[in-house]
This record gives C-alpha cells, sequence and structure tokens, in this order.
C-alpha cells in the first residue's frame, strides 16, 4: 500500500492526539459510578437529631395517610396520566384495589392507568418506611438564619454530637453533611468557625470518623477563590484533626448570575470546580437566590422561569462527562393546611376541605417542577419539609415507570440490532441513543423506581448492567 507520510511524521501525530486525548480525559473521567441521591432534604441545624430521617418519615406516613389514604386520591391530587379514570366510589376502588393486591401485572394490561397509580403509590409507602431521607443537609445558613455567636457555637456542637450518635445508632440517612454560612464579608469569619467547631467535636466523638458519603455545602460562591479557600480548611481540618486524607469533600451553589458568567465574560462553573482541587463532589443550582440576582419579582420566581433553565443548561454542560453531579433547587410552597385543630377540638368538614385543597395543590406543584426537572435530566432536587417526600418519591417513580414499557422494548430491539450489525460488518451507528436507554434503566434502579425483575426482562443481564457501557455490551455480545 503506498503511503506519503513517513514514519517519523506518523509518529509526531500520533503523539499529538495521545496526549490530547489523555488530556482530555483528565478533564472529562466520564460520569461518576457511584449512587447519587435523589434529594436533599435541608433542615435548620437547631432542629437535628440523630434520627430525623425517620421522624421525617413518620410524618411523611401520616400526611399521605391524611390526605390520600389511597392511590386514587394520591393519583388524582399529582395529575397522574390517566388519574381521571380511576373510580372515586369506595366499593369500585375496593374492588379494583383487590384485583391489583392479587395480580398488578394482569391489571397493568387492561387498565395501565390504574397499574401506573397503584404502583406509584405502594413503593412510595415503602419508601417512606425504610429510607426515607436519601441525603440530610445539617443547615447553618438560610434554614437556620443569624444568631448570637454563642447559640451557633452550641449548636454545632450538639449537632456534631447527634451524627456521632447517629453513626454508633446506624440511623442516619445514606448521604449527610453541613451547610456553612456564605463566604461573603459579612458571614465568612461564623461559617469558618462553625465548620471548624462541627468538624473538631465529631472528630472528637468518633475518633476521627466521618458519616458516609459526608460532605459540606457552600452556598452563594461568587469567586474562584471562596472554593480555593474552602477547600484549603478542609484540608487542613483533615490533617490537623486525624481524618483521612481528601476525605473532606464539598459542594458548590450556584444561586448567583456571577456564578454562571463572570465579569470577564467567561463561564464561571469549570472554574469554581477546578479551584475545589479536586474536593468538589457536586455543583447545587438555587432556585430563588438566582432568580433575585436576575432582578426576577417575587410574584415572577419560579422553578421554571427560562432564567432558571438557562442556568441549569450552563451547569449542566459545564459538568457533563466530569464526574461531578448536578442538583436543583426547591419548591418553597409547602403542603400545610391553613387550619389546625383546636386542643381537644376537631376540625370541621370546611377547614378539612380547604386544608385538602391546600396540600393537594403544593403537592401538584411539587411534582411539576421535579417532572420539569427530570425532563432535563436533573436527577437530584431539594426538599424542605417532609410532607414534600411522597411527592419526591412519586415524581421519580412516575417518571421511569411511564417510561419502562417502551424503554424496554426499545433497548431489547437495540441490542439485537446492533449486535447483528456488528456480526454482518455494518456500522450500527445510533450508540448513542442506545447508551440514553441503558442510562434510564441505571438511574431508574439507582433510585428504586426500577425494580430488578423490570431490568431483566429487557433482555439484559445485571452484568451487562454494570458495566454501564452500551458500545461494550453490544461488543461483547457480537464476540459471542
Amino acid at each position: 500500500m503506498q503511503l506519503t507520510l513517513t514514519n517519523d511524521e506518523m509518529t509526531a501525530f500520533h503523539q499529538e492526539l495521545a496526549e490530547s486525548n489523555a488530556a482530555f480525559k483528565r478533564h472529562y473521567p466520564a460520569d461518576s459510578f457511584h449512587r447519587q441521591p435523589v434529594h436533599t432534604v435541608y433542615g435548620g441545624a437547631n432542629l437535628f437529631k440523630a434520627g430525623f430521617a425517620g421522624k421525617l418519615g413518620a410524618i411523611a406516613l401520616n400526611t399521605l395517610d391524611a390526605y390520600a389514604p389511597n392511590f386514587a386520591v394520591f393519583a388524582r391530587a399529582l395529575g397522574l396520566p390517566g388519574a381521571d379514570t380511576l373510580p372515586g366510589n369506595s366499593i369500585e376502588l375496593a374492588g379494583l384495589s383487590a384485583a391489583l393486591d392479587a395480580d398488578a401485572d394482569k391489571v397493568r394490561i387492561s387498565n395501565p392507568a390504574a397499574w401506573l397509580a397503584y404502583t406509584v403509590y405502594t413503593r412510595v409507602v415503602h419508601k417512606l418506611k425504610h429510607e426515607p431521607i436519601e441525603d440530610n443537609r445539617i443547615d447553618f445558613e438560610d434554614g437556620y438564619g443569624n444568631r448570637p455567636d454563642a447559640e451557633e457555637d452550641g449548636h454545632a456542637v450538639a449537632a456534631a454530637d447527634e451524627v456521632a450518635k447517629g453513626m454508633a445508632e446506624g440511623v442516619l440517612s445514606p448521604f449527610i453533611g453541613i451547610r456553612i454560612k456564605t463566604f461573603s464579608d459579612e458571614c465568612e469569619a461564623r461559617s469558618i468557625r462553625t465548620l471548624d467547631i462541627f468538624m473538631t467535636r465529631l472528630a472528637e466523638k468518633t475518633g476521627s470518623k466521618l458519616p458516609e458519603n459526608f460532605i459540606v455545602t457552600l452556598p452563594k460562591v461568587v469567586t474562584a477563590e471562596q472554593v480555593a479557600t474552602c477547600a484549603k480548611i478542609l484540608e487542613k481540618l483533615e490533617a490537623k484533626l486525624g481524618f483521612a486524607k481528601d476525605s473532606l469533600r464539598m459542594e458548590i451553589m450556584i444561586e448567583t448570575t456571577q456564578s454562571i458568567i463572570n465579569q470577564k465574560g467567561e463561564n464561571t462553573v469549570p472554574l469554581l470546580v477546578a479551584a475545589a482541587n479536586g474536593r468538589c463532589r457536586s455543583a447545587v443550582f438555587g432556585t430563588y437566590d438566582y432568580t433575585a440576582s436576575c432582578n426576577i419579582t417575587a410574584a415572577h420566581q419560579s422553578h421554571l422561569h427560562p432564567a432558571c433553565d438557562f442556568a441549569r443548561h450552563v451547569m449542566q454542560v459545564s459538568l457533563a462527562g466530569t464526574g461531578i453531579t448536578i442538583s436543583d433547587g426547591a419548591t418553597t410552597s409547602m403542603p400545610i393546611g391553613p387550619h389546625r385543630a383546636p386542643k381537644d377540638g376537631t376540625l370541621t368538614g370546611q377547614q378539612m376541605d380547604e386544608n385538602r385543597a391546600v396540600v393537594h395543590g403544593a403537592w401538584k406543584l411539587h411534582f411539576d417542577n421535579i417532572m420539569h426537572s427530570l425532563r432535563h435530566a436533573y436527577y437530584q432536587g431539594w426538599d424542605l419539609n417532609p410532607g414534600q417526600l411522597p411527592v419526591r418519591y412519586a415524581a421519580i417513580d412516575t417518571f421511569f415507570l411511564s417510561g419502562l414499557e417502551d424503554a424496554s422494548a426499545r433497548l431489547n430491539a437495540f441490542l439485537n440490532k446492533a449486535a447483528q450489525a456488528t456480526l454482518v460488518g455494518n456500522t450500527f451507528d445510533d450508540a448513542a441513543t442506545g447508551q440514553g436507554l441503558l442510562n434510564f434503566f441505571l438511574r431508574g434502579m439507582a433510585c428504586g423506581a426500577i425494580t430488578e425483575k423490570e431490568v431483566l426482562a429487557t433482555g439484559i443481564t445485571l452484568d451487562e448492567l454494570r458495566s454501564r457501557s452500551f458500545v461494550q455490551i453490544v461488543g461483547n455480545r457480537a464476540k459471542n
């Protein structure tokens, strides 16, 4: 075969490409394979106790029972697909419930809306009983407020004591951490002091052991120097308190316009992450502070505002493939009825109806906001009240279960088509779509919305799923 380029020239080109590709892989090592929680629950540090997760789970179950005692009511409140076709008559509903309890898969064929509503409801109840909170943030910022120094010092010590107690008793949420105050001129001294007190006390109580998946949240970041300083503080605390090297991780909160685009017109997000020197695990979008920094009036500050989508997309394209996870913000309308029963009394029928309307309205808003986030590939968000927990898990389950049948058929067809095309020597050029389908099942299974049985029904094996690579799966099947 006649060639024009010399061996030395080819070697030089290969070297250039190898260096470039290696540099790319350092910056974009791929999305993290580790579990990402579906939410973070923020609560004031003054309220935190070791059994916080279990307590909120019990409250969430009581709220669900009070305002949606069955799957039909819950489905209608959230506006699930086909919810308006579900029976309102108690006798008809009891018959449908019995049929679903006996053989849900059979009913799925004849009444998919009932199956979806029933499955979502039962999985939400199971989740609230067994793992009501996935990620908990002990908050010393907005959810805590400004207090006298002596009071915040005491709460920092008490919170560390409760975390240590939760570790010993095994009752903490799978992910946990603290949110300190911002590093602004007004707050940085208090913020650093709280972090120091908390970590010092925790090291003392646990023998320098950390809870699983512990993280420090730095809010309202505006400069890379703030992130770099936080990372240096964590490094220093690690060394002086005996925590394992690089075990103190952090996340940054994108809550200002400056944390999206700086004074030079640069995209600030990757600069902020880089400033953490490898300690940054995630970036969190703060909806309401961000819209305020855009001068959007209070009446129009919402999760769905186009300004928020712009910021989300900047974060997304900046961090895709880096291994840094992203999280969306909160719904601030709380599912709390306006009326409370008087001591030794009961609510009137009208008051109960008004409470139900308020709670269902807040649920629907939260559900729609979460679904918006999920459609934009934000698989994690904030919850601020135990009454929001049923909706968080219902939205996650609905998102994945609604697409399960179609995704299963498509993945099965893609796997067969891809393997056949490879075997006959043709080019299969839609691997990205196959990877997208694979990601659907990985995400769904990781958060418990999709069961192992439902994954295996696609024709994929668990080993193939764990490889997390559609191209690798196709290559292995072609060899066989």
